[in-house]
């Protein structure tokens, strides 16, 4: 699977887990996500963090959604280690992991602060579980630090989960969001599916 995702200057990288939950708060399988912040405007302010999220193909979730049963849990969830690769037109190659069990609080306690009597999500919700991954590579010279680049590929991995790959683009030339929830209501109405 590959998708469009934005770029903007001291772009950082964020594979991630992501959980599936429904409105009753059960978390019920998992796939991957990449979140990747407008660092510049997210380092401004906390009060900009929104807008440092929210932009045309500002994050992916997939290949695919894996529903828990016997053999994958949200223990597998939690001991899952994750590869990161970005590839450059100029050559340049970022090779990570990132293990979730490093991270600071449970998927549970996550969930758990998320969704209950202080904020409700009625049709469930997809919650990216955070990483321990932050780039320290250079590139473009000694001291620039990490940014992505027009083209980049960026591909995020767990046995589990399977690889999700983007290829870096400009929020302006992704191809816009048009298909919403109403749309995907009428389309399982039509199969005769609700």
């Amino acid at each position: 699977m590959s998708a469009c995702t934005r770029f903007r200057a001291w772009n950082n990288p964020e594979p991630e887990v992501a959980l599936l939950i429904t409105s009753a708060g059960n978390i019920i399988g998992a796939t991957l996500g990449n979140d990747v912040n407008l660092r510049d405007v997210e380092g401004r302010s906390a009060l900009l963090l929104g807008k440092a999220k929210d932009n045309n193909a500002s994050g992916s979730l997939g290949p695919f959604i894996r529903l828990f049963d016997d053999a994958f849990t949200l223990e597998t969830v939690s001991a899952a280690e994750i590869a990161l690769n970005v590839s450059g037109e100029d050559g340049f190659e970022l090779v990570g992991n990132s293990s979730m069990s490093q991270i600071s609080r449970t998927p549970a306690s996550l969930v758990a602060a998320t969704i209950g009597r202080h904020h409700q999500y009625p049709d469930g919700l997809v919650l990216y579980l955070g990483t321990m991954f932050a780039p320290v590579q250079d590139r473009g010279g000694a001291g620039k630090g990490f940014t992505h680049k027009i083209n980049d590929v960026v591909s995020i991995s767990t046995p589990t989960l399977g690889t999700l790959s983007n290829r870096v683009r400009l929020s302006t030339e992704c191809p816009p969001w048009t298909y919403g929830a109403s749309h995907l209501m009428r389309d399982l109405s039509r199969a005769e599916l609700l």
